[in-house]
């Protein structure tokens, strides 16, 4: 059964999780469809809990520069996801679209060819 990602299993401030659920989503919208307990799911998991960690301390990650005389600080402001993030989450989804039997996208059934000549195809 597949049931999606909630905030209670990525763990944390639950106002943190949500958006970090709402973001993870629009980077990666496959993620609720993983197996509940799956390695994807787990994977999935790892990866926003440790976004959400690090959203409640942004601190020296975001330092982009950094003075010792008059004490200066300079944060460059960016997104709580990594390129790294972001690559890890589309990668999931990846390899779940290429494990899956199922066509991904719809295909229509008529043939509208066969309209064009009533008489059949070729055989």
């Amino acid at each position: 059964m597949n049931m999606a990602i909630t905030p209670g299993q990525i763990g944390g401030d639950e106002n943190i999780a949500r958006r970090v659920l709402v973001l993870a989503r629009d980077i990666a919208p496959c993620i609720d469809s993983f197996a509940d307990d799956s390695e994807q799911q787990k994977n999935a998991i790892a990866i926003l809990a440790g976004v959400a960690a690090e959203s409640k301390v942004r601190g020296a990650r975001f330092v982009q520069s950094q003075s010792i005389g008059p004490a200066r600080v300079a944060y460059t402001v960016g997104s709580a996801f990594t390129d790294d993030d972001r690559d890890a989450l589309r990668a999931l989804c990846t390899a779940a679209a290429q494990q899956s039997s199922r066509p991904v996208g719809s295909f229509p059934t008529a043939r509208p060819i066969g309209r064009v000549w009533p008489e059949g195809g070729y055989s």
